[in-house]
């Protein structure tokens, strides 16, 4: 029997859609439609884990490779924008964010990897489950993160769904700050400074209308290599405070913060914080859609109506 099943096996990994292979014990790479589109890194030398790069169903890398690789012609700004990733700039005072080893400022946490979970290939999806501790820079752990990622077969589409649960280990509090939450770092070429647009679920367009208010997801789209592409941001109804707030500038970072009222606002007497109890859990997901066109022609007000059905 043995003989019979693991050929089959074999056979049906060969053949999956979307596949999902080891580049190391911390290194877990995707492919789709026989593909690459990202790497997931959540090694020792990391900070905090992140997907890099994100790639279009053409194959165009969408987010900034700096400071993972260096591309010349490239910005070298905010260096502890990697890719893709899910971390807060003031958790117990402690800054998760900005937490690169070669930044000044207030101490550093840090996302450290306690297990990687299950890997699964698939016809039409593909998965990493991973477990996670935030700590202190003593090491002591402040709350466990619990993270399934899913990636999607698609012919014009790629999408990655994002599903954490965070366990309170410690009393910990999500300060008010703009700097957070769940992000990622657009190239150059899309950014709003070149030709990048960014709009909400309501319409507003550009930075000055859309950067600080609260909508259920928001579009950036440019032009990268002639072909008009964008990535949508989906925020589940089920979220905590839904529909957040969005931290998403003209030079490229793109992020999701349902914390930095005080921040957004400009009003001190606002406070957005939120404090995880020992054994308190949240849980966020997310929904990342990168796409061709701009944002009607890729429906992303009936791609985030499909989402907010998923349970």
């Amino acid at each position: 029997m043995i003989r019979v099943l693991l050929p089959l096996a074999l056979c049906l990994t060969a053949f999956a859609q979307v596949k999902i292979t080891t580049q190391g014990p911390a290194e877990v790479a995707v492919e789709i439609d026989g593909k690459p589109f990202t790497v997931f890194y959540a090694g020792p030398e990391t900070t905090k884990p992140y997907l890099h790069p994100l790639r279009s169903a053409s194959g165009k890398a969408i987010t900034r490779f700096y400071p993972m690789e260096n591309v010349e012609g490239e910005t070298k700004d905010h260096i502890h924008h990697r890719g893709l990733w899910f971390t807060h700039g003031d958790v117990n005072g402690l800054d998760f964010w900005s937490n690169d080893p070669t930044q000044q400022g207030p101490k550093k946490g840090k996302v450290v990897l306690k297990q990687m979970g299950k890997l699964t290939s698939g016809a039409k999806t593909g998965s990493i489950a991973a477990s996670f501790e935030w700590v202190t820079s003593e090491g002591k752990p402040l709350l466990r993160e619990d993270r399934t990622m899913t990636f999607y077969s698609h012919p014009t589409l790629r999408i990655v769904d994002l599903d954490v649960t965070f366990t309170g280990i410690e009393k910990a509090h999500f300060g008010d700050t703009k700097e957070g939450f769940f992000a990622l770092r657009l190239k150059d070429p899309l950014i709003g400074r070149r030709s990048g647009k960014m709009v909400s679920a309501d319409g507003r367009v550009g930075e000055k209308q859309v950067w600080g208010k609260p909508s259920p997801w928001v579009d950036y789209y440019g032009q990268l290599d002639g072909e008009t592409l964008g990535v949508a941001i989906l925020d589940h109804p089920t979220n905590p405070k839904h529909p957040t707030h969005w931290h998403s500038r003209d030079y490229g970072l793109f992020a999701a913060n349902i914390f930095g009222e005080r921040d957004f606002y400009n009003d001190k007497s606002r406070d957005g914080g939120r404090t995880l109890e020992p054994g308190q859990k949240w849980r966020f997901r997310y929904r990342v859609i990168i796409h061709p066109g701009d944002t009607e022609s890729a429906n992303i007000k009936g791609l985030f109506q499909e989402f907010a059905k998923v349970k």
